[in-house]
């Protein structure tokens, strides 16, 4: 970092920034004219005496006040600046701690009071009204500049990303042609060459064996976690392990672990727990936005130390939300990985307990750290996944409170797997606090540091921006699944919201169906980079597709399974592209396996307080086709909406719906997932779907269409031409057929 970059960054944390400015400006000549209110003016908000005045144009003559030119003429008279520096001194007053606890109380609810407010004001603390109205002048400014800072930051990491797309680019092309003649290394037929198809074999096989060893190595972690095994941290009722002697998984000295999650515990409480000016409430989105200048001051923070060339974009968030979830519930399943994954699993790929270094309270989970590698997912092919290997542990505060913190340990990843998009987690986490009748209030910060991969254009702003992996995605993604999973276990439903299921075990049971249904389709559109996905252009899209195999795996039917995806940007708001793809009464303008056919709700289980969020069976009113009923799951949340769906065999759903266990139905998803496609700074703001806030969904998506289709029952069947035709071209019609009913410009 140079010094002039530096210089101002404590220029704008420092809280005498008013009487900085004063200084600066009284060797300026000053206009008389004042700023309006909506104007904006310079400095801070510690120090004030007499105004300073700005013309809201930087232009024409400015001359001294009175004030200051009787203390130039002193320290003249004097020879000396100690006259002139006891004058300057006595224009200039410090408001007092109440007067800034004050201003900043009404700073928060308005920052742009007016007439009447700013007088009221000013007889409260003893000001006068030019003093208020300058404080907030100046308060606005500090909070402006340190937004700009962030947009700037942004900016410039999105330049650096397109230089090194545009360098990626260009290496391709240079390895595409023979340095000697020029000509093309592409085989006949148009694909990779066979260096590249052994090379994909060889890491397809490599990876298949990481997998393998990471999974032996969960299960014999979990196996071998004993009360024995347990450590000094936390209650006093826990008994002290051999501290100087074991070392876990990968060598990790247990005493240098410890004491790293201590320190990085504090940081994340601090973290969660402090206001200004460590977190700064934008004005615009009402997003806290991270001081990174007071994050360093604060925690002793060394940015000289940091390795650039590596971790080149940060992330910093901080959300609250009321779960509607007991608390020791909620801290079991953070250490239970597959409870975890359930929890949050659009954005859990993969979840995997590697070790457990300390066991804490074998019961109440206290104390208990462990080794964990992680996979976070967007719902495109489009975006990497992130991978990253962190610590876990488990504190309780109080009889009220628990903190779970989330941190990686330095250059671990690259003594584990040094082929990772590195990704490494800051203190992160959340705060649990425990609520009357079963609610619990949770404080997530999530502060990531990440080596940028490719993104796609229409994505970057959502990635770069820090919206898809924030923590606002994953407070509103926990707040919806943990009330999914009350209104799963609830005895007493409405009739309203429990139409076509008498019974509560049917109920129970068709939600737990339709939850494996919505994973699988998760699951089936990831940019996880054990998915091999291949290119297919259609028109002016580009498919993305691939087959699988499934031999042993209940839930899905066995064979060659083929999956398309595409992800584009459509002209429509996220709100309207919902409520049309679940409306049962269009359904036969965009879905092609029902050949216009109309169809009819038979099951509508409401499972949330929002009216999209349900569960619903639609039957065929031909009778001919009645042997298939299309099962359907729709979620929605404050970030993005999504609607899972697939044909079921119609006997089989219906012993469901009344009480069967649904483990062996076998289904396989395709779907929709849709995000809103512009920044937080725009008009565009991501809202509840409540009838007064609807308006406000306004702006284009961002939209994946995924299909699966059973190619072949034998799964040792090749992928054939004409299956690929046929499970793109059920991508590319879906997408033709939304824009055509939407009435969008369809390019032909």
């Amino acid at each position: 970092m140079n010094t002039n970059n530096q210089q101002t960054k404590d220029f704008f944390a420092s809280p005498a920034l008013s009487l900085s400015l004063a200084g600066v400006f009284r060797n300026a000549p000053t206009p008389r004219a004042e700023l309006e209110d909506g104007d904006e003016g310079t400095g801070g908000c510690g120090y004030e005496g007499e105004p300073v005045e700005i013309s809201s144009e930087n232009t024409g003559p400015r001359e001294q006040s009175d004030d200051a030119e009787m203390a130039d003429a002193s320290g003249d008279e004097d020879g000396t600046d100690g006259g002139n520096k006891k004058k300057r001194r006595k224009n200039y007053h410090r408001h007092t701690a109440e007067q800034i606890r004050v201003m900043e109380a009404l700073f928060k609810e308005s920052p742009h009071p007016d007439e009447k407010q700013r007088q009221q004001l000013s007889r409260q603390l003893g000001l006068s009204a030019r003093q208020v109205k300058f404080w907030f002048q100046n308060r606005r400014t500090q909070i402006k500049a340190i937004q700009e800072r962030h947009e700037n930051s942004l900016l410039k990491s999105e330049m650096e990303k397109l230089r090194e797309e545009n360098r990626a680019m260009r290496e391709a092309i240079n390895k595409a042609c023979c340095p000697s003649c020029g000509s093309t290394t592409m085989s006949k037929d148009g694909g990779v060459t066979t260096e590249e198809q052994q090379l994909r074999i060889e890491n397809a096989s490599l990876r298949a064996e990481i997998e393998k060893l990471r999974g032996i190595q969960g299960k014999a972690a979990e196996e071998t976690a004993s009360p024995n095994s347990s450590c000094s941290m936390g209650s006093n009722n826990k008994t002290n392990g051999p501290l100087e002697n074991y070392k876990g998984l990968f060598g990790l000295e247990k005493s240098r672990i410890l004491e790293i999650v201590e320190v990085a515990m504090d940081e994340l409480i601090k973290m969660a727990s402090s206001g200004e000016p460590l977190w700064v409430r934008s004005i615009e989105t009402g997003r806290d936005i991270l001081n990174y200048d007071e994050y360093l001051r604060e925690f002793a923070k060394d940015a000289s130390k940091e390795d650039c060339s590596l971790w080149k974009a940060v992330e910093a968030s901080r959300e609250s939300g009321v779960v509607f979830l007991e608390m020791n519930h909620l801290v079991q399943a953070f250490f239970d990985v597959k409870q975890w994954k359930s929890l949050l699993p659009c954005m859990v790929a993969k979840a995997i307990t590697l070790d457990v270094i300390c066991a804490g309270d074998v019961k109440s989970k206290d104390g208990i750290v462990q080794l964990m590698f992680v996979e976070h997912q967007m719902l495109t092919p489009l975006v990497p996944t992130r991978e990253l290997y962190f610590i876990r542990y488990g504190k309780k505060l109080s009889a009220e409170k628990w903190a779970i913190l989330d941190v990686s340990v330095p250059n671990i990843e690259k003594s584990i797997d040094a082929t990772l998009v590195k990704c490494r987690k800051n203190p992160s986490g959340c705060i649990i606090e425990d609520k009357a009748n079963g609610h619990c209030k949770v404080t997530w910060v999530e502060h990531t540091e990440w080596q940028k991969s490719t993104i796609p254009a229409m994505y970057r702003s959502v990635v770069l921006g820090g919206q898809a992996f924030g923590a606002r995605h994953w407070m509103a993604t926990l707040q919806q699944q943990c009330e999914r999973i009350v209104f799963c276990m609830a005895t007493n439903v409405p009739t309203k919201d429990s139409n076509g299921i008498s019974t509560l075990a049917g109920r129970k049971s068709m939600l737990k169906l339709a939850h494996r249904l919505t994973t699988g389709f998760f699951s089936s559109v990831s940019g996880s980079r054990h998915c091999s996905w291949q290119k297919l252009s259609k028109g002016h899209e580009e498919i993305r597709f691939m087959s699988r195999k499934n031999i042993n795996e209940p839930g899905e039917p066995q064979g060659l399974i083929a999956c398309a995806v595409l992800s584009t940007a459509v002209p429509i708001s996220p709100l309207a592209l919902f409520e049309f793809l679940r409306d049962e009464s269009r359904r036969c303008e965009w879905d092609i396996m029902l050949s216009g056919e109309p169809t009819e709700t038979i099951v509508n289980l409401a499972k949330g307080q929002d009216r999209g969020n349900c569960t619903t069976v639609h039957a065929p009113k031909s009778k001919d086709k009645s042997n298939k009923f299309i099962l359907q799951d729709s979620s929605t949340n404050s970030y993005e909406s999504v609607i899972a769906f697939a044909q079921v065999d119609a006997d089989s759903l219906k012993s469901v719906m009344t009480g069967c266990d649904s483990s062996g139905v076998s289904i396989l998803a395709s779907g929709f997932a849709i995000l809103p496609d512009g920044l937080e700074s725009k008009p565009v703001v991501i809202t509840t779907r409540n009838k007064d806030e609807k308006g406000g969904m306004e702006g284009g998506s961002l939209l994946t269409i995924g299909f699966q289709i059973l190619a072949n029952p034998s799964p040792t069947a090749n992928l054939t031409a004409e299956k690929i035709e046929a499970v793109t071209t059920l991508v590319s019609c879906t997408l033709h057929n939304i824009k055509k009913a939407m009435r969008c410009e369809i390019d032909e």
